[in-house]
């Protein structure tokens, strides 16, 4: 076990706290109420935290009853962030809330994601492949000492510029309502591609599992881009909320 793994669920800890923090900023511009906030803030929170454990629960046939398994590492992102883009889906769906909220969590999630990476870092997971490049990084826990990718940092690296490419398109009012399928669907390319330097199994056309999550994945968010129609942001002036004849 890595010494430093204590410090993964303080930095999980963390970025959660940097993530809600940001998020209640962007409400507060927000035209839906403190019920609809509340709501879909905690829908984003537990299909995250669902999604990011359930291949871990499937393959363990337990549940997970403690603090530590649930914020220790373990976690899958892809999993993690569209348990909880789904579950604010299926909650606005029941509360007929009908304005696009994407753009508050796209800066949010973006910098927990960095945060999280951190973390892997610390803790010793997430690691690539062997290399002989000069940053190749020897972890204990992957049992062979060998130099490798540090895929945890090149992920940080990455999540972290998208948090500053997305405060610009905030400050300049551009990609509105659109901006955390943009977030989404360039993570999902961006590990499509670095999963070649993951120790990861290849099936099915040399792909891993990820692999064929992302194409999934990118299909299904293409088509929720393409069904809804291109409606107001709940980030700026709306119709009401639950007025039949708005877009």
């Amino acid at each position: 076990m890595s010494p430093w793994r204590a410090l993964y669920p303080v930095i999980m800890l963390v970025g959660l706290g940097l993530s809600y923090w940001a998020l209640r900023r962007r409400y507060a511009k927000s035209p839906l109420d403190e019920e609809q906030r509340t709501a879909i803030g905690l829908a984003a929170f537990m299909g995250a935290m669902l999604g990011a454990k359930a291949p871990f629960l499937l393959s363990a046939g337990t549940l997970l009853t403690t603090s530590w398994t649930w914020l220790g590492d373990g976690k899958t992102i892809l999993g993690g962030i569209f348990g909880g883009y789904l579950a604010v889906e299926l909650t606005k769906w029941f509360m007929k809330i009908r304005v696009r909220t994407g753009d508050h969590f796209a800066v949010p999630v973006a910098m927990a994601v960095a945060t999280g990476r951190l973390g892997c870092f610390v803790s010793g997971c997430c690691f690539g492949v062997a290399t002989q490049l000069p940053w190749g990084i020897s972890f204990p826990t992957s049992g062979d000492l060998l130099p490798r990718h540090p895929t945890q940092l090149y992920e940080f690296a990455f999540h972290a510029t998208a948090v500053a490419i997305l405060l610009v398109l905030e400050g300049r009012n551009l990609w509105v309502g659109y901006r955390l399928s943009l977030y989404l669907s360039s993570y999902l390319v961006y590990r499509f591609l670095t999963e070649w330097i993951r120790p990861e199994p290849h099936g099915w056309w040399g792909l891993t599992a990820y692999q064929w999550a992302c194409l999934g994945l990118l299909v299904l968010l293409l088509y929720a881009n393409l069904r809804q129609p291109s409606s107001q942001s709940a980030g700026s002036p709306a119709p009401p909320l639950n007025d039949p004849d708005s877009p």
